[in-house]
């Protein structure tokens, strides 16, 4: 979901956000975009942004909405786990649940509010791999991966690992400890430097069978 102020993004994806809104993009095109995916696909579809945009649409109509939409769930990257108690109230109603994100500072005690909560209102955890914004390039993916395996542990639920997974080594490292791997800088910069759509969408499609070919059988 674009926003014009997404602190946890890095330049690229900041850069991606402010040319969809110029655009005309935002929730309300978003919403329109998964509506067309969902007729086309069984695939989930998991609505990634910032809770601002939540808000000023209302939280109870985001939520409609996106169901509506076929939307699987929400991931709001500024939300903490104890706030927005109407907008899980009412995801709750749909079965949608919304991931909560963990970080190399996360405390145990913080895990075991996850651990507690029905794996319906969460799906799975989202483990950042840096205390940074996304497209880290220092990115020490061993260790994500073995910090992720523990968190998997402490909550019970499937763990995948985003930030700095930037290429095919870097997913195959990532995958040792989590149950997927979240791509987003690389694939935003192979669509802003792309010469046109169509190039866009063979470099992006090229890509995404590396780390396919990268994550192997079940990748």
């Amino acid at each position: 979901m674009p926003f014009s102020d997404p602190t946890a993004d890095g330049p690229a994806i900041a850069r991606a956000s402010q040319r969809a809104i110029q655009a005309g993009g935002g929730l309300d095109a978003t919403l329109r975009a998964a509506k067309e995916i969902r007729a086309q696909s069984a695939a989930p579809i998991i609505l990634f942004g910032y809770y601002n945009p939540i808000l000023v649409r209302g939280e109870a109509k985001t939520v409609d909405d996106a169901a509506a939409s076929g939307v699987d769930g929400l991931l709001v990257v500024d939300l903490p786990l104890d706030e927005g108690v109407e907008l899980r109230t009412r995801a709750a109603t749909h079965d949608m649940p919304i991931i909560p994100l963990v970080t190399p500072a996360t405390l145990p005690s913080r895990l075991d509010q996850i651990r507690a909560l029905d794996r319906k209102k969460i799906g799975f955890v989202y483990y950042v791999s840096v205390t940074g914004v996304t497209g880290a390039a220092n990115a020490n993916l061993n260790k994500a991966a073995t910090a992720a395996a523990a968190v998997r542990a402490a909550v019970n639920a499937p763990v995948v690992i985003g930030f700095g997974v930037d290429g095919p080594e870097k997913a195959r490292a990532a995958a040792t400890g989590a149950d997927g791997v979240v791509i987003g800088t690389a694939i935003v910069r192979r669509v802003e430097n792309a010469d046109s759509l169509d190039d866009g969408i063979a470099e992006v499609s090229s890509f995404l069978g590396e780390i396919r070919g990268a994550l192997g059988p079940n990748g």
